[in-house]
């Protein structure tokens, strides 16, 4: 088959310093560019850095760029590319408009170029993590007329109707997959279903979405994975209730979260057990379950807490998927271990993220935690050192010693036994109500085995 039609949510190139998790995006981004490094299962892989060394303290290294490595209108990509991409990046903002946490993280650094293809970079401290960071960096250049089309990935962009669709192009040819691609925009997930099912579409995502995702016609084939995406709620650590640790733990174990998967998500989520997934970097070495649903040891926690007023449970229509559900059952659970809580629901979802980096988030705030990279979920979410933009005031003395041994770790198996560690005491010291992973689903049409969903739910074709 010479052209594959594909039904994604979106159609949408953001300019070339916009970092997203959107996996719509980032499904058409992954095919027509490459990242730095690519990530798999906690492990940072070649991309478009084929290689890197560091200096045994880990505050240099250097990473090589692939031979060969060529914009699509032929111009050879170099180490000075990467560089003011980078720059681009680390003065950027995110969709809401409120800064990246990218420039603390490189905040002293120097990076220079050590001929065309090599990329030094020089740290104040040790930067273990520093290839995984680099895995969401997609580096692109813009066209004649400004539009980032430019990449150096598999795919380039031949047609490109904005919002609407998308042609790509292979650039060089893989035995059995398609030639071209045919990229449609539908919004609507049941949309992209009918697209498949009338022939007009050999492949659909995101259909974990359809009103009825649990009906999978068997002439199709389905692949599911479990996602990244880890969906929780802050407590607020800072004031009130939730700055007991107990009650942190009350709450974790006073709502039915396998209940609010199979009610509202027709089973389609994993259960958390700590503030990243099961495939981020420490998680199979903690090896941990999830906090048991146990309304009685709920009471009893509570019970030992002091008395608190009628709490605030914020929730916004959406991002995550059904957040104003989810947090009507989270209010209903507390009802049900005594706790008085109301709801307080924020139309405007740009602004609620805005709201809550500036702390306005009640006790309870129903989010979404997308980065792959455990290193940034900590530093980000958790630090009381840090202090990062979506720092709740968690306070974890021996959770900090913990979080410095991991980011000062080098070699990748010493990180992975660190961050387990900082795991595990999250497991048991809970900054968050730990909520589900979600699961993604895409369909295709008979016959296409090259095709694959990976873990953050990106729709991968070779």
């Amino acid at each position: 088959m010479q052209t594959l039609t594909i039904a994604l949510e979106k159609i949408v190139f953001f300019p070339a310093n916009r970092v997203t998790d959107d996996t719509s995006v980032l499904t058409l981004k992954n095919l027509v560019f490459e990242p730095l490094c690519r990530w798999e299962h906690g492990q940072s892989l070649p991309g478009l850095f084929t290689r890197w060394d560091h200096s045994a303290d880990g505050r240099q290294w250097r990473f090589y760029l692939r031979d060969g490595a060529t914009f699509h209108d032929g111009v050879p990509c170099t180490a000075d590319h990467v560089i003011d991409f980078l720059h681009g990046i680390l003065q950027s903002v995110d969709t809401f408009g409120m800064p990246w946490s990218y420039a603390r993280y490189f905040a002293g650094a120097v990076v220079t170029a050590q001929g065309p293809d090599c990329l030094q970079v020089q740290c104040e401290q040790p930067f273990g993590d520093i290839a995984e960071v680099f895995s969401e960096f997609y580096p692109c250049r813009e066209t004649a007329d400004g539009a980032p089309l430019l990449g150096t990935g598999p795919w380039r962009v031949t047609e490109w109707t904005p919002g609407q669709d998308v042609t790509l192009q292979r650039v060089a040819a893989e035995p059995g997959a398609p030639r071209r691609l045919q990229l449609v925009a539908q919004p609507d997930a049941d949309q992209r279903w009918h697209a498949l099912r009338d022939g007009a579409a050999d492949i659909a995502h995101h259909l974990e979405r359809m009103t009825a995702p649990d009906r999978r016609d068997p002439r199709f084939d389905w692949r599911l994975q479990a996602n990244t995406l880890s969906v929780i709620s802050y407590l607020n650590s800072s004031s009130g209730l939730f700055a007991d640790p107990a009650a942190r733990l009350a709450i974790n174990h006073a709502v039915d979260v396998p209940a609010i998967i199979a009610e509202l998500f027709h089973g389609l989520a994993v259960p958390a057990a700590s503030v990243v997934s099961q495939f981020h970097l420490g998680s199979a070495q903690a090896a941990l379950q999830p906090l048991a649903y146990d309304a009685e040891r709920a009471r009893v926690l509570f019970g030992g807490c002091e008395a608190s007023a009628e709490l605030v449970l914020r929730t916004p229509q959406y991002m995550p998927d059904k957040a104003a559900d989810v947090t009507a059952m989270v209010q209903q659970a507390l009802a049900d271990v005594g706790v008085r809580a109301r709801v307080d629901t924020q139309t405007d979802r740009p602004e609620y993220a805005r709201e809550i980096g500036r702390k306005q988030m009640g006790d309870v705030a129903i989010f979404d935690s997308s980065p792959h990279s455990t290193f940034r979920v900590l530093n980000d979410k958790v630090s009381s050192a840090s202090r990062g933009v979506w720092w709740q005031g968690h306070d974890d003395p021996a959770l900090e010693a913990l979080i410095v041994q991991a980011n000062h770790s080098v070699a990748h198996a010493d990180r992975a036994a660190a961050y387990g560690r900082c795991l595990a005491r999250l497991n048991t010291n809970p900054p968050w109500l730990y909520l589900f992973n979600p699961i993604e689903i895409v369909a295709a049409r008979p016959g296409l085995k090259y095709i694959s969903l990976n873990h953050k739910g990106l729709l991968v074709i070779p």
